[in-house]
């Protein structure tokens, strides 16, 4: 079982600027805890802050329970899988992946048996005696895996491991980073900006802009109940439209201004008066498109691509702002540019928001 990450009240200043500021997270043992976010939002320096790279200005790093603010980077017991992979040159895979265990000085018998060892979980043990110039990128990307690993570290940190990597190997590959760190047990710190990776191989993600974290939490509850507007945008894609609640009693109910469109909720906070202007996060597959003689927001459809099993829809409202909408693709059946159409929401998926976008109002399920 892998070890807990601890961090309590870190902060990190470059000169005059605070690039972290009272930050605090625990990454349980044995979990794959992603930082997803926008480039400088933090999360690199919050990785490199972890592992020693970086000076600390404030707050606490553990390892299970021993401080390490103070603890040499070579002392901490931390592998680390870089961007750029990293792998000596003129080193063969064997001796790449080796190099942590000659520096510890680990008998010669048993560096043979961890590293080939190793090289089988990565599934590389055909390439030991290759020299790296003669690897693909995600074969050096393998052996900078390995060689992390290969140490036995408390802790597994990977900075952007698959950017350098084209679109096929970085699915292939983080696939088999998952299973291997499945396989391992170890507790690993991922980073990333791509949310499409993070929502694959993570068990929690936490979601930070400006060296703050807006949510942390599993892929799934990130996707469907982002905490905030910026959430709801950054993971996936969300439409933003104005609305009101209506109450009548106890019954709560959206009403959109466009086409007087009417949708009852069953999971709103149960306080919010009538008449609370609010923003509804609509996902582009949670919206129905309907007929012009049914409910809806009234739309016009302005250009669609067919991709196969769906079919997306640029179409624009009547106060001349543009939605995306994503349907499954009806055979031959295309909805022609110009058409004009109603747009209906599936009430149980969307999200909504205090009108600023900073606080949830949908009462979060126990079950999604």
């Amino acid at each position: 079982m892998g070890a807990t990450i601890t961090i309590e009240h870190a902060v990190k200043r470059y000169g005059k600027d605070t690039i972290i500021n009272d930050l605090s997270l625990e990454v349980r043992p044995g979990e794959f805890f992603t930082l997803l976010g926008p480039s400088g939002c933090g999360k690199t320096t919050l990785l490199r802050m972890i592992i020693g790279f970086n000076s600390v200005e404030g707050g606490t790093f553990k390892i299970d329970d021993q401080v390490i603010n103070n603890i040499p980077t070579n002392k901490r017991n931390i592998g680390m899988v870089f961007q750029n992979y990293a792998v000596f040159p003129h080193m063969s895979v064997f001796d790449n992946v080796a190099f942590g265990l000659k520096n510890r000085k680990v008998p010669k018998e048993e560096i043979q048996r961890r590293v080939d060892e190793i090289l089988k979980v990565v599934k590389i043990d055909h390439l030991k005696d290759r020299m790296p110039a003669k690897l693909s990128g995600g074969q050096q990307q393998r052996v900078a895996l390995a060689r992390a690993i290969v140490i036995e570290p408390a802790i597994l940190l990977m900075d952007e491991p698959l950017s350098n990597l084209d679109a096929k190997l970085r699915v292939e590959m983080r696939n088999a980073i998952k299973r291997i760190q499945q396989q391992i047990g170890i507790t690993t710190v991922y980073v990333t900006h791509d949310q499409e990776e993070a929502l694959a191989v993570s068990d929690r993600i936490a979601v930070m802009n400006g060296g703050i974290i807006q949510q942390i939490d599993t892929p799934a509850r990130v996707y469907q109940r982002p905490a905030n507007q910026f959430v709801a945008n950054f993971i996936g894609l969300s439409n933003f439209l104005p609305a009101s609640v209506s109450r009548k009693g106890e019954e709560l109910s959206i009403l959109f201004p466009e086409g007087g469109y009417r949708v009852g909720m069953t999971n709103l906070r149960p306080d919010l008066e009538d008449g609370t202007q609010v923003l509804v996060a609509v996902r582009p597959e949670e919206f129905e498109m309907r007929s012009t003689e049914l409910e809806g927001i009234p739309a016009v459809v302005r250009s669609s691509i067919f991709l196969g099993n769906t079919t997306h829809y640029f179409l624009e409202l009547g106060d001349g702002s543009e939605v995306e909408a994503i349907q499954d693709s009806d055979v031959w059946e295309i909805i022609p540019n110009g058409t004009a159409v109603r747009l209906g929401v599936k009430e149980k998926k969307i999200n909504v928001f205090s009108r600023d976008g900073s606080t949830p109002l949908v009462v979060r399920e126990e079950l999604l």
